[in-house]
This record gives structure tokens, C-alpha cells and sequence, in this order.
């Protein structure tokens, strides 16, 4: 300990004695080590952290699996039949998602809700912050109707009464009884949900006819906890013999129908992993070049203090000794940048968060918590001993009468390999990181210039809740009040087209739905059958939207609920369905809707993104919102979008339409305003920008490191052979041959380094094939640009120092010696 405090001592004072030195290697350090702990914060909310619940490990999410996905919803009847028959899981709950119109309590407002079954919270291990939670009693068809509130709607619109519970609330016209409030750290975007639940009601209550049809799931997704001891190997064989159960039970609804079972915490994050990894391994790049480049910068400054460690040797200081002191200088540098970098982390956290919060699960836990602080400790150390080691060893030499010969005038051009070898090593990683950034830009430029089969710009899309009074009405009162609807907003000044929206909005909500075609072969069970997407649309879609009509007609005012049943279908409905066949006049069929003839064939529209291959399901049909069976009309008074053509900028139409709804109707509710645009360009490529954003600022800070790094070392090989310069200029030689001699010096550090990390690039950027769009991994246009503007960015890094050993002046150089 006292070596250890007598070298912390002189470590200190060496260090404030260069205060340059100290100052670029700690800002140096403290770019890699911030920006890796920002993103190491982000990694280990999302995917390192368990989640907030007892035994996160033993929570399990459910799914419907068939051929076309492998997350598919759950129906409910199967559910049931699930909690009965499992032996593996202590609990099982299912959860679907609902709209609400609270009323009676000011202004009607929408409220996103949940329907969960009795034991979905004790499932997860939640316990009430006031209140209880449903019993099995009221989880179930005629049970009393009861809510569970929100912590944050408890505060928004009771005022955190003390006496909430037992309390009441009108949604969708019910007066429901408060029974419990959820703590306030509860939420359910932990979930990938995509709002924030305020209010839950039982989930066996929905009297919706299709919620008990086993041929439809409507969104329900189940979660478990294990019994103690049971593994998830033996969950997923449990719940395989369920499914085979099913299947022979009801041959028609299951049979080819699976049960997925992995743990929440994957369900969550499986789309994320790569993106997080991926960046994880370009910010570990970057604290590494931080470290060559700190490296390089002690060794230059440990050769100049040669003949200081050869006389502490000659003194009797053994070469661990020496070694220890460097490393000790250099284990303080690490902890210095490491303090600093946290500041950066908080400040990179914030930043990486605003850029990509609504992709990323969990990210309102991320916290600089102790692993993180664990983390930063931890890199700091081994940064330190990284940069410190290398210099350490290089600098303590066994002859030590040579060291104390030397005059400390320069150094042979053999001293400088290392250096050299430390830019080479830099450069290369730098190529390896703008590539990979190249990729990841060149990738988001295609998506954003891909067509996405219609057109998003000036597209405003809001949902309505229409009165709860309307829930009860017959289903022509409803159409009419949606005419009116339309009508209204059509009229607003600027408004070019509008139209109803049920199913499927592009990128927004999705709907499926399997069917079959008439005069083929009829399915004997819905695993047979062939599955599109849907969307209920009126005759403006085409123009609210701008897709182009392929062959055929689009819907007309005629094709009414009193018409026949009539559809319009996608390019990729027919190539799919009807290979090499005109489908007009063919009809297909479903369970919900009944025979339906096609009338017409449009462009198709991408669903699931600009890149559009989240799903194999890419095949779509259209049907007229006039002819929703009336038995189904109800649901359209929930929740019903609207898409709108406009002039200008579609915000700023959004408050004349809430005020002409309600001038309809006091009670009618507009909500979710959003651009398409926004959820085209935006929203849909999200985890992309993230990736690109954060990847090029890492490319970035890698291109200025080696920068520096290659001027750095030049500047100190000039510097140290400026006596050798001189007496050659002296000789004769041209200030432009001493300027040629040292270009050629970087760059030949330059093109090691960019051969080097093109070979590296080559093998690397395989691994991101999977997140690129449009674009190979072995890009070569890439590679070049990449490789090019580094030789040139080296280049000029190299001219300052070439200029300035140029401009030496050999008499003031002679009569110095």
C-alpha cells in the first residue's frame, strides 16, 4: 500500500506537469467510455434487466402458431381450454386490448383500456396500490361490471381521492365500480404495449359474438408463470399435447394450429436484439480506438521519458516497478475519462432515448443504476491497463547504459513502429465503423425512396368513438350517423377527400382474416385455409390515399348493405391466389362475411413497413363499409378511423374536425390525430434510424480519433527528428522532398489501415445482412467511398505536420546542437 499511494502521489504530479497531455487523454477517454456506458444504460434496461415482476424468469408469453405466423392472437374458447389443460403453468391470463369513452365526468374523452382475465395481475406478481383486483366471480358473462383504474388516471381525473374505490365511472355508457387502482410504477409499455393502459375491465365480459368464435383471435395474447421447478422445454411440450388435443377436439379451428411459448422478456425484445448488439460492437470499437489513441499519446510521451526510467533503474528500481508506475499513470487517466464519461453518458442516454423511445420496450427504466456504474467502473480499469501497457513495456529497456548515453535527440525511424502499428489499428477500425454506417445510411435513403403503394403526404388519420348511446342502435342508424360523419368533415374548407377506415390502416393496425375460394376444393379446418389482410373502406379510399386502380372498378355508392357482397383485391392477392388467372368476377369466401365477388384488383400496399418482410402475409382485400354485416356494425361505434386528404399541413385540421364532431354530438370522441407521413417515414423505420443515428455518430467519433491519432503521431515523429531534418536541408536536400518523406510516412500508415479494415469490413458487415434493405453487404460503392474519403481525411491529417517539418530552418537547427 505504500508503493501504491507513493506511485498515486507521483502520478498526480507527472500528470499535472503535462496538462495537454492529461487533458486530451482524459477527454480522449472519456468520448469511448460515455458513449459505450449511454448505450450499455440502454442495453441493460432492455435486454439485460429482468423485468419488475417476483421470478420474471418464470413469466411466459402465449401465441397462436400457424404456417403464416408465429405470434398470431388467441381465441378465447382455445384459451380456456388452455387453462384447463396445461399441467405446467401455476397461472395462466389472457389480455386483449379495448377503446373507452369515459363520459359524465367533463368533456368526453377516449381512454385505452384493456380487458384481462381475473388472474392476469397475480399472474405477474402486481399487487394493488389501492383496492383489489377482479375476482373469477366477475370475470365472467352477466358478471357486475367493474373496473380497475390506472395510478395516473386515479391522479389526472380523481384527484387521487382516498375514496376511490367503490367508486364510479360511465364507460361507453356502463357505470362501472372502481374496485382497484394500479401502483404507479405499472405499466404496461413494459409489454410492448403501445399506449399506456388507464383502465381494465373483465375480460369474459365481452359480449362481442366473434370474441367466442375459435376461428378468431382479436388481438388476445396470453401470458403464464411456471410452476416451481418446470422448465420452459417441458412448458412447450406441455402445451404442444394441449395443442393436439385441440386439433382433434376441433379438427376445423385447429388443426396445424400450434401454441408458442417464450419467455415475455424475449417476446419484447426479439426485434430489437440485433439492431442493440450490433451497436454495442460498433461503440466497443470506438472505446478501442479511444484506447490506441491514448496509447500512442503515453507511449510518445514514455519515449521521451527514457532516460528519466534508465536512471530510476541504474538507482535500483526493478522493471516491475517501472512498469507499475506507467500503469498506475495510466489507470488514473482511465478513472479520470471514466468520471468525465459518465457526465456524457447521462447526456448520450437522454439523447439515444428521444430518438427511439416508442421502439424500444422498458426504456423509461433505463437508469445509470449500479450495473451500469459497475460497467463504467469495470471498462475503465481495462481501458487504462489496455492503453498503459503497451507503453509500459516498450519503454523499459535492459541496456541502460545506452538509454543514459543517449541524448535524448531523436530516435531511430525503428522506435516508431508501434506507433505506427497503433494508427494502422485505428484507421482500420474507423473504416470498419463509416462502413457500417454507409450500409446502415444507403439502407434508411432505400427505404425512404421506396413506394410504399400509396400516398402518405397530406394524409391526416384520426379514430372516433361515436356516442355510447350508439352502441345499442340498430345497424342502419349507425351507417347513418358515420354518413354524417363524412359528410361533415368533408365540407371542412381544404378537405379534398375522406374515408371510413375498419381492419387495416398501412403500417398503422393490422387486421387478418382466412377464407376460401369458391369452386375450389372447400378447407376442412381454418389451418387449410389461406389468410390476407383486411380493410372496410368507402369509395374515396382510392383517392384519399392515391393507390392506383389495376383492373376493374373500386367501390361505388351502390354497393350498399342491401347490394351484393362485392371486393376489391391487391397485385399480390392475385399472384398469390389466382396465378395466371383474372379473379374478376371469382368469389371467395369467409366465415364472417359470406360469398364475395371480386370487382376490381389495386396496387398493392405495403402493411408491415417500407421494408414490408416482417410477415409472409403480404396478400390484401378491400370491402365496402356499407356492407359490414349489421350483426358487427356495433363495433364500428368504439372505435372507427378516418383518413382524410388535405390541403397543407394535416395538423392543422385536426381541431375544426373534434369541434364539427362535436357539434354532432357532445359525447363523440376524436382520437389519435397522426400524419401519415409520420408513421410512414417515421414511425415504420424507427429501430432503422436509431441504428443509422447512433452508428454514424460512432463512425464519427471514429474518423476524428484516427484523425488525430495519425496527426499525433506524425507531429511527434517530426518533432523528435527535427535535428535530422535540419542537417539534410543543410545538406541540400528540397523542402519539398522533406515534405514528400513524410506524406509518404501516413500514408503508408493510411493504406494499412484502410487495407485492414476493408479485409475486416468484408467479413463484419455479413453479420448486418439481415438489417439492411435494398443494399449488400459488400457494397462495393460503399467500400470505396468509405475507403476513399479516409485515405483523404488521412491525408490532410498528414499535410500539418509534413508542412511544418518542411518549413524547417537548418542554421537555427545547427546552432542549437
Amino acid at each position: 500500500m505504500g508503493d501504491l499511494l507513493q506511485d498515486l502521489r507521483y502520478a498526480v504530479r507527472m500528470l499535472a506537469k503535462a496538462p495537454a497531455f492529461t487533458a486530451v487523454a482524459i477527454l480522449t477517454l472519456a468520448l469511448g467510455i460515455g458513449a459505450n456506458t449511454a448505450l450499455f444504460s440502454v442495453i441493460n434496461s432492455v435486454l439485460l434487466a429482468p423485468l419488475p415482476f417476483p421470478q420474471p424468469d418464470r413469466l411466459m408469453a402465449l401465441f397462436t402458431q400457424r404456417v403464416a405466423f408465429t405470434t398470431g392472437s388467441i381465441s378465447y374458447p382455445n384459451f380456456l381450454d388452455w387453462q384447463r389443460n396445461n399441467r405446467t403453468f401455476a397461472s395462466l391470463a389472457a389480455y386483449t386490448p379495448n377503446d373507452f369513452s369515459l363520459t359524465g365526468s367533463g368533456q368526453a374523452e377516449h381512454i385505452s383500456g384493456e380487458m384481462i382475465s381475473a388472474d392476469f395481475f397475480s399472474t405477474l406478481g402486481v399487487q394493488p396500490a389501492s383496492g383489489r383486483w377482479f375476482t373469477a366471480d366477475e370475470d365472467r358473462q352477466g358478471g357486475a361490471p367493474v373496473a380497475i383504474i390506472s395510478a395516473g388516471l386515479w391522479k389526472r381525473k380523481f384527484g387521487s381521492a382516498r375514496n376511490i374505490v367503490n367508486g364510479r365511472m360511465t364507460l361507453n355508457g356502463v357505470d362501472y365500480t372502481i374496485v382497484g387502482v394500479t401502483p404507479e410504477s405499472f405499466h404496461l409499455r413494459l409489454m410492448n404495449f403501445p399506449n399506456d393502459i388507464e383502465v381494465y375491465t373483465p375480460i369474459a365480459q365481452f359480449n362481442d359474438p366473434v370474441f367466442r368464435n375459435r376461428s378468431s383471435g382479436m388481438g388476445t395474447k396470453g401470458i403464464g408463470r411456471l410452476k416451481p421447478g418446470v422448465t420452459v422445454e417441458q412448458a412447450r411440450a406441455d402445451m404442444d399435447s394441449v395443442a393436439a388435443q385441440l386439433a382433434a377436439a376441433y379438427p376445423v379451428e385447429n388443426k396445424d394450429s400450434g401454441i408458442n411459448v417464450m419467455t415475455l422478456k424475449d417476446s419484447m425484445v426479439a426485434e430489437i436484439r440485433p439492431f442493440l448488439l450490433m451497436l454495442m460492437a460498433a461503440v466497443g470499437f470506438v472505446l478501442l480506438i479511444a484506447c490506441v489513441n491514448v496509447a500512442n499519446l503515453s507511449l510518445a510521451r514514455a519515449m521521451g521519458r527514457s532516460r528519466e526510467f534508465a536512471i530510476r533503474t541504474a538507482l535500483g528500481a526493478g522493471t516491475k516497478r517501472v512498469v507499475r508506475q506507467l500503469l498506475t499513470e495510466s489507470v488514473l487517466l482511465a478513472a479520470g475519462g471514466g468520471a468525465l464519461g459518465l457526465l456524457f453518458a447521462v447526456w448520450g442516454k437522454h439523447g439515444a432515448l428521444s430518438l427511439v423511445s416508442r421502439s424500444l420496450p422498458g426504456t423509461q427504466e433505463v437508469a445509470l443504476d449500479w450495473r451500469v456504474l459497475l460497467f463504467t467502473f469495470g471498462i475503465s480499469i481495462v481501458s487504462g491497463i489496455l492503453f498503459g501497457l503497451v507503453p509500459a513495456i516498450r519503454t523499459v529497456r535492459p541496456n541502460v547504459q545506452e538509454a543514459l548515453k543517449e541524448s535524448g535527440r531523436g530516435f531511430s525511424g525503428g522506435r516508431h513502429r508501434a506507433q505506427g502499428l497503433f494508427v494502422a489499428v485505428e484507421l482500420s477500425m474507423a473504416v470498419v465503423l463509416l462502413i457500417g454506417a454507409g450500409l446502415m445510411l444507403k439502407s434508411l435513403s432505400r427505404l425512404w425512396d421506396s413506394n410504399p403503394g400509396f400516398d402518405p403526404n397530406h394524409v391526416l388519420t384520426f379514430d372516433i368513438a361515436l356516442p355510447p348511446a350508439m352502441a345499442n342502435a340498430d345497424a342502419g342508424a349507425i351507417r347513418a350517423q358515420l354518413r354524417e360523419t363524412h359528410r361533415r368533415l368533408a365540407a371542412i374548407p381544404g378537405v379534398e377527400s375522406v374515408s371510413t377506415l375498419r381492419g387495416s390502416l398501412p403500417m398503422g393496425s393490422d387486421s387478418e382474416d382466412p377464407f376460401w375460394i369458391e369452386g375450389r376444393p372447400k378447407p376442412v379446418s381454418d389451418g387449410d385455409k389461406y389468410w390476407a389482410i383486411w380493410s372496410e373502406v368507402e369509395p374515396e379510399y382510392l383517392k384519399v390515399m392515391n393507390i392506383d386502380l389495376k383492373k376493374g372498378r373500386f367501390f361505388t355508392d351502390q354497393d350498399s348493405s342491401k347490394g351484393p357482397k362485392v371486393a376489391v383485391v391487391d397485385e399480390d392477392f392475385v399472384e398469390k391466389f389466382f396465378p395466371g388467372e383474372d379473379p374478376l368476377g371469382k368469389y371467395f369466401t369467409d366465415d364472417f362475411i359470406g360469398p364475395t365477388q371480386i370487382v376490381g384488383v389495386v396496387r398493392h400496399v405495403k402493411q408491415w413497413g417500407l421494408d414490408d418482410n416482417k410477415l409472409a402475409m403480404h396478400a390484401e382485400f378491400y370491402l365496402p363499409f356499407e356492407q359490414i354485416p349489421d350483426k358487427y356494425m356495433s363495433r364500428a361505434t368504439r372505435r372507427t378511423t378516418l383518413v382524410l386528404r388535405v390541403k397543407g399541413d394535416p395538423l392543422a385540421y385536426v381541431e375544426r374536425a373534434r369541434r364539427e364532431l362535436l357539434d354532432m354530438n357532445s359525447e363523440t370522441v376524436l382520437f389519435m390525430p397522426r400524419k401519415m407521413s409520420d408513421i410512414v417515414y417515421s414511425d415504420s423505420v424507427l429501430a432503422q434510424r436509431f441504428s443509422m443515428t447512433l452508428l454514424g455518430v460512432f463512425a464519427g467519433m471514429a474518423l476524428v480519433l484516427a484523425s488525430v491519432g495519425i496527426y499525433g503521431v506524425l507531429s511527434y515523429i517530426v518533432g523528435q527528428r527535427t535535428r535530422e531534418i535540419g542537417i539534410r536541408i543543410a545538406l541540400g536536400a528540397r523542402r519539398s522532398h522533406v515534405l514528400r518523406w513524410v506524406m509518404v510516412e501516413g500514408a503508408q500508415m493510411a493504406v494499412v489501415g484502410v487495407v485492414v479494415g476493408v479485409l475486416a469490413a468484408l467479413g463484419l458487415t455479413r453479420l448486418m445482412a439481415g438489417l439492411l434493405y435494398g443494399v449488400s453487404a459488400v457494397d462495393p460503392v460503399t467500400f470505396a467511398s468509405v475507403a476513399g474519403v479516409l485515405l483523404v481525411v488521412a491525408l490532410v491529417a498528414c499535410y500539418i505536420p509534413a508542412y511544418r517539418a518542411m518549413r524547417v530552418d537548418p542554421i537555427v537547427v545547427l546552432r542549437e546542437e
